[in-house]
């Protein structure tokens, strides 16, 4: 198994229209993640942050729902991933808004495919036609299967990063209505918080991973707004009736059994909206059952 591990900042809060999630890297940082993740074992080296321009810096990209500097900046996480999965490193991608995931999934298929685990309250497939906000936040997993704005689709590489069978959603509740027919047509297998209150987690879970069982990486792309937000107060968009903590941790033990997380984000944490750090903090504990915190 990889004991290394790059930690890569990302503070983009371009993506979306709540202030605040830019500090959510800090706040990870801040609650212990480096030395949580060494505990277990891993050689862990934080590289800093990517360079992410100051949103109040870009009023006239305003109209464009900044998506130049998205663009950079998912540019700078794609090689930033690439980089470390050459160099035989797991990157963790702390958010950071969800665009993120743009490069960092990109970056981290550049030479090998990997499943894409999104535990998120949201799809994240709208298209610049379906969304009724633009925020581009909310187009990342259209864009990596090649939809939407052009200039997204072609971070890193040209084209589709990900094939519909590459990808399982997993606490979803919360969809636009365009969207929710997108997803319905798309082929994607789709987990919603219906399908954890009647299955149960671990049915969940593991039909999840049998979707991709055709694949031998795994990428984990975790918005902390999966679970509810009296858990997690901390969040960029926040949507009621989410996973429990205790069902979020069973996910990550059930994901961290097949020994294939190769790379993980972790987004959307809002200090500015938190309780002493809470959100964060559960952040780390649920990264490090990923990555192989156990029980006994």
């Amino acid at each position: 198994m990889n004991k290394k591990i790059r930690i890569i900042g990302v503070p983009v809060d371009l993506g979306q229209a709540q202030r605040g999630v830019d500090l959510g890297p800090g706040a990870l940082r801040y609650a212990g993640i480096a030395a949580r993740l060494s505990g277990l074992g891993y050689q862990v080296e934080d590289a800093g942050n990517v360079q992410v321009p100051v949103r109040d810096t870009l009023e006239a990209e305003r109209h464009q729902h900044y998506l130049p500097s998205i663009l950079k900046v998912c540019e700078a996480v794609y090689r930033a991933g690439r980089a470390a999965v050459e160099e035989g490193r797991i990157p963790v991608f702390l958010g950071g808004d969800h665009s993120l995931a743009i490069g960092s999934v990109g970056g981290v298929t550049h030479h090998l495919p990997a499943g894409l685990i999104w535990v998120d309250a949201h799809g994240d497939f709208n298209t610049p036609q379906t969304t009724p906000s633009g925020n581009i936040h909310g187009m990342c997993v259209a864009a990596l299967l090649g939809e939407g704005f052009p200039e997204l689709t072609r971070v890193g590489r040209e084209g589709a990063k990900l094939g519909v069978l590459d990808v399982v959603m997993i606490g979803v509740r919360e969809l636009d209505p365009q969207e929710r027919l997108r997803l319905r047509a798309s082929g994607i297998a789709v987990f919603t918080m219906r399908d954890v209150d009647e299955r149960g987690m671990a049915c969940v879970a593991r039909e999840a991973l049998g979707k991709l069982s055709h694949l031998k990486r795994l990428h984990v792309s975790l918005d902390l707004d999966s679970l509810d937000p009296l858990e997690v107060p901390g969040v960029g968009t926040t949507a009621p009736g989410g996973l429990t903590y205790r069902e979020a941790q069973l996910l990550m033990e059930i994901i961290a059994d097949t020994g294939q997380v190769t790379s993980l984000d972790l987004v959307e944490i809002n200090p500015i909206l938190d309780l002493r750090n809470r959100t964060a903090e559960v952040a780390v504990e649920l990264a490090a059952t990923l990555l192989g915190k156990s029980i006994i």
